[in-house]
């Protein structure tokens, strides 16, 4: 069944009309005809089960048949990625939605592609469509958060702020893992710093240790740093919501911010 974010507009009393961007969607792209049924998202956490009623290019609409509480996902997780390359910093935030991630941080370091915040404006609304889809796609109850580019500083310091526990990969840790790094009393929300292609320049680790970051090892293989993105993430979420479940789903948890 297809499923849509919308926005709050569009959910009027019993019915939903859909932005013109949507409809197009929905009638040309996918072809779905009236009577078919779709789920509709509020972003909020509700879930809604409807029934099209009118699919024109430039204009459709559904009734709600049935309203539902989406289950609220347990771990927010805020993921730091240093600006990189467009192709690989925007496969980051596709395949990272799809993971689980709540959060992105675009954080400019001294070896990103990218120096100045403005660099990233006409970039900004592509990245949130890309994660809209992805959220779509892997069937997520909320979109997760694009905040705005920041320097390393700026960005660790608001990282620490909002989260329980924040870690950093880096080769040159060589003992403690991201397993060991999340043992002990539970937590709801964790942050994770992906440096850039080439590493963190030196001081760049100490300033996020100064922020209250922990320094873990992903192992002994050196991964690109897509890659580290989605396997540290995957390895996070994995790690708690299994604690999670072995102690009942009695762990701390809460939305970041």
């Amino acid at each position: 069944m297809q499923r849509f974010f919308v926005n709050p507009e569009e959910i009027q009393g019993q019915e939903v009309v859909f932005a013109p961007a949507r409809s197009r969607q929905i009638a040309r792209v996918l072809r779905l005809k009236n009577g078919q049924n779709c789920m509709v998202l509020d972003n909020r956490g509700g879930e809604l089960l409807v029934e099209l009623t009118q699919v024109e290019a430039g204009a459709c609409r559904a009734v709600i048949v049935e309203r539902a509480e989406a289950q609220r996902e347990r771990i927010d997780l805020l993921m730091l990625l240093s600006l990189t390359q467009r192709e690989k910093f925007e496969w980051m935030l596709q395949k990272c939605t799809e993971v689980g991630v709540s959060t992105f941080q675009p954080v400019i370091t001294s070896r990103s592609l990218v120096q100045q915040p403005v660099q990233t404006i006409a970039k900004y609304e592509r990245w949130k469509t890309i994660i809209w889809e992805a959220a779509e796609q892997s069937a997520r109850s909320r979109l997760p958060e694009l905040l705005p580019p920041a320097g390393l500083a700026e960005a660790v310091a608001e990282a620490a702020r909002r989260c329980q526990r924040c870690l950093i990969p880096w080769e040159g840790e060589k003992a403690r893992t991201l397993k060991g790094a999340l043992a002990g009393p539970a937590v709801g929300s964790v942050a994770l710093f992906i440096g850039p292609e080439g590493g963190f320049a030196e001081g760049e680790v100490q300033q996020a240790v100064n922020a209250s970051f922990n320094v873990v090892t992903l192992g002994r293989r050196i991964l690109r740093m897509e890659t580290a993105a989605v396997v540290s993430a995957a390895l996070v979420l994995h790690e708690l919501e299994s604690t999670e479940a072995d102690d009942g789903g009695t762990g701390s948890s809460g939305p970041i911010g």
